[in-house]
This record gives C-alpha cells, sequence and structure tokens, in this order.
C-alpha cells in the first residue's frame, strides 16, 4: 500500500474512468511470443483422481458463492533480460505442481438435489485453472500497492467464461511483468472452496515450488465432512446473521455508481492508543486491537450514514474456528473455516452511545464462538436452506493479518502487499502495512461509502485519533 500519514486516506475512488489506463503488450520480439499479452490458458493437473468430493456446510452458503480477488506485490531484482529470468513460466509450472495435490482446485463446482435440498460437489475433472501473463508499461511506485488498489481489471483479467460459480474455473491466476522488474500476482479464487487461511496456504505451496522445494511445507487436507451438519440438524442459537430482514427502501436519489468510492484508513500504534484511552478501564488492556478498531470504525459508519435512529445496524464479525480442538481440523485445511458472528443493535443507541459500548458489543458476540456454535451454524444453514447473511445496514469485517498472504514468497524481492483486494461490493478487510514511520505493524481498514458519506467518515476518523 502507499505510504501515507496515520489515519489518512489512502487511495481514491476505484472508479476505472477516474484511473490511468496502462498499456498490455506482447513481450520483446526477440522472445518469438507470437500471442498477445495478456496471454490466458489453462494449467491442469497431470494425474487428478476423477471423483466427486462435497463441500461442507459451511462451505456450503449462499453468502460465499462468489470470487474473491487477492493480490502480491513484489519488487523484483531489476529489468529482466532472458527467459530465465521470467516469473511466469516458473509461476506456471509450481501451479501444475501443486495441483497434484491439490488437484480439487483444477475441477468443477456443481450442484446437486440432496435429502437436505441443494448441495455444492467439486468435479474433479482435471480440467484446470486459468493463467494469464502479462506485461504492463508501469512501475510498481505508480500502482498504489495495497488492499485498495484502483487497478484491479487491469491486472486480474476478467477470461470470458471463467466468472460464474458453477461450471467455472475455481481459480484464475495472473502474473504481469512491470517495467522496473516488479511483479505483480493476482488470482480469483472460488470463495465457496477456499477461506482466506486457505488460499494463502496453496499460494504459499506454489511460491515454494517456483523456488525449488520438492514439496509444500504444508499437506493440503479436504475432510470436509468435519464440518457437515448433524442429523437431524439441531440449531442451538439463534443466528441472528441469517435474520430475514428485508432491505430498507432506497434514498429519493441513489448514489451513481462512480459516487461509491473505496478508501484505506492507517492506524498506527499510538493511533490506536488514542482510541484505547477513551476507552473504560476494564476494557483498555482486554480488548484487542481488531476488537477496539471494528468497534470504533463500525460506530464511525454508521454515524457518517445517518441511518435512521431505530433501525437496527449489524457488525458481521469473521472468526476463524481453526483454533478450536473440539472440532478437529488438522492443519492443511484448506476449506471454509470461518463464520459470521453478528452484533446487532440500533443506529441511535451506537450512534449516542461510547466508543467503549460499541467495542463491547464486538467483545460480547465474538464470546459465542465455541465449537458448538460452528456446528449450529452447520446445522442452521441446512436447515433453512444455505440462506444469505442479512444484508439490511451491514458492515462486515474481516482480519486477515494472521492469514499467511505474508509468507507467500517466490523470492522476487521484497513482498511489498499481499491479501485481499477491497471493492464497492465485496466485505471489509483490516490488514497489515507499513506507515511512513516505517511501522511494520501498523494497520490499515478499507472501507467503501458514497463520497458524502466517506467525507463525514474521514471526520469521524480523525477525531477519534486525536490527541486531546
Amino acid at each position: 500500500m502507499a505510504a501515507g500519514q496515520s489515519h489518512s486516506i489512502q487511495a481514491s475512488s476505484t472508479t476505472t474512468s477516474s484511473c490511468r489506463r496502462f498499456s498490455f503488450r506482447p513481450r520483446c520480439q526477440e522472445r518469438r511470443r507470437r500471442w498477445p499479452s495478456p496471454c490466458a490458458g489453462a494449467t491442469r493437473s497431470s494425474s487428478a483422481p476423477r471423483e466427486t468430493k462435497r463441500l461442507s456446510d459451511i462451505d456450503d452458503q449462499q453468502t460465499l458463492r462468489s470470487h474473491v480477488p487477492v493480490f502480491f506485490f513484489y519488487r523484483g531484482g531489476g529489468p529482466r533480460h532472458t527467459d530465465d529470468d521470467d516469473p511466469a513460466p516458473a509461476v506456471r509450472r509450481a501451479v501444475g505442481q501443486a495441483l497434484v495435490s491439490y488437484y480439487p482446485l483444477a475441477g468443477r463446482l456443481r450442484e446437486t438435489e440432496t435429502e437436505e435440498g441443494r448441495k455444492l460437489v467439486v468435479e474433479c475433472t482435471g480440467e484446470g485453472v486459468l493463467f494469464v501473463e502479462a506485461d504492463a508499461d508501469a512501475r510498481l511506485a505508480e500502482l498504489q500497492p495495497g488492499v485498495t488498489f484502483p487497478w484491479i481489471d487491469q491486472f486480474l483479467s476478467d477470461v470470458e467464461g471463467s466468472s460464474g460459480v458453477l461450471n467455472c474455473p475455481l481459480l484464475l491466476i495472473q502474473v504481469t511483468r512491470l517495467l522496473c522488474g516488479g511483479v505483480v500476482l493476482a488470482l480469483r479464487v472460488n470463495h465457496a472452496v477456499c477461506d482466506a487461511t486457505g488460499t494463502a496456504q496453496f499460494m504459499s505451496a506454489v511460491a515454494e515450488l517456483a523456488r525449488g522445494v520438492p514439496a509444500p511445507t504444508v499437506a493440503p487436507v479436504w475432510s470436509r465432512h468435519l464440518l457437515e451438519a448433524r442429523s437431524p440438524p439441531t440449531p442451538t442459537f439463534p443466528h441472528r446473521e441469517y435474520d430475514a430482514v428485508p432491505l430498507p427502501p432506497p434514498p429519493p436519489a441513489p448514489p451513481a455508481a462512480g459516487d461509491v468510492v473505496v478508501r484505506a484508513f492507517n492506524f498506527s500504534k499510538a493511533d490506536i492508543g488514542v482510541i484505547r484511552e477513551a476507552l473504560p478501564p476494564r476494557l483498555r488492556d482486554r480488548a484487542t486491537t481488531y476488537e477496539v478498531l471494528a468497534g470504533a470504525v463500525w460506530r464511525a459508519r454508521t454515524a457518517a450514514l445517518e441511518i435512521a435512529a431505530d433501525e437496527d445496524v449489524r457488525l458481521a464479525v469473521i472468526a476463524n474456528f481453526r483454533g478450536l480442538p473440539e472440532l478437529g481440523l488438522p492443519a492443511g485445511y484448506y476449506g471454509n473455516a470461518c463464520v459470521a458472528l453478528m452484533a446487532v443493535t440500533t443506529a441511535g443507541a451506537l450512534r449516542d452511545g461510547s466508543v467503549g459500548n460499541a467495542v463491547e458489543l464486538v467483545r460480547e458476540v465474538k464470546a459465542a464462538m465455541t465449537a458448538e456454535y460452528v456446528r449450529s451454524t452447520a446445522d442452521f444453514l441446512v436447515l433453512h436452506g444455505r440462506p444469505l447473511v442479512a444484508l439490511a445496514n451491514l458492515f462486515v469485517l474481516s482480519d486477515t493479518r494472521y492469514a499467511g498472504f505474508h509468507c507467500v514468497d517466490f523470492g522476487w524481492g521484497e513482498h511489498v502487499y499481499g491479501g485481499p483486494v477491497k471493492t464497492p461490493l465485496n466485505g471489509n478487510f483490516l490488514v497489515t502495512v507499513k506507515n511512513d514511520q516505517g511501522e511494520e505493524d501498523a494497520v490499515a481498514i478499507s472501507i467503501a461509502l458514497p463520497q458524502r458519506a466517506m467525507d463525514k467518515f474521514a471526520s469521524q476518523v480523525e477525531m477519534l485519533v486525536k490527541k486531546d
């Protein structure tokens, strides 16, 4: 991410009309490449078993039926002059090798009818994943690498026929070489098959194989049966995250698509310390960084949007449950191992209450995270036809700092950023960044809002971190 002052806005609108268009071109003629760049093709596993594998009942929910963009930016070692320097063939070979053990990713999702209703399965067909290589007339310093990268559509090609959830490639990977020798590696992954940790695990395996490691450090494990609903399904929690709540009526003049801007706000250790000081003594040392920022940002966003005081507002805390021993998930499990814990209150109560009250709400819902809650979630999803998460006045915040994206090392020089990229339509992310002061563990939160609300939100953030 382009560095900035603490709590400053790090990137402007992702609307492509306001962005520079980069040129993508063929490799130089002495390489004797005949295709135009970008060039797309399929990378297959040569020995994939032909079988059908069920997804878990956590994977198989309507909310996860989408593709998620993930980007990695590397400085590289300077301009390349020979084919031996070219990162694209090395990645393509490594992806093919990784698909030997991750062979379900080379298959296609199908929907079947079962006794419990519709069910997603992976047909392990060995059809492969899509691979794109490209060159761009850009240098890394121009690109604003980070969670609000504004040129997603240019560095992650939407290959025709690849964007569907069913009967389409589960993974698309693009390697783009830059003028400075830097590399942008982007992928689009079907969220029903992998979560952030699973995606980082696969890409770490690809990186290790590209560096010549004989086998990945972490062996992949499917084991989706461990997260199937009980028979019969017996939910033991109310699961407010799936409330059947009608969306509020649109405003008289809804914002145009171009009016929605995506920005990131940096928070240094000092900034977080200022917010902590405003908390009650019982929370100052106990609340985690996520809890502090989630509560504060949720409250500020609600105020910026001017939601009616009597309307319910929701914060979805995306919680990873891999560490719960009762569930028995083995190391190497790369399916979805997260649930949405929903904090619900009224806009008036959140706005008029203190930041401490908001943080307390976050802590309360996080405390519900148990193995029984996970099992209850799977049961609820099956019993109620795999509903969408309640979308009315919803703010979703995922903490991807520990997913493992920073460990994806291809040997291409300094790792500038690795992780999800925010769009106007996907969730919001809390990521680790390096700020102007050189702090390696500053954090940033991405957010999308209409321009008018974004201006108000920025003012709210300024007040949050302002020292008295």
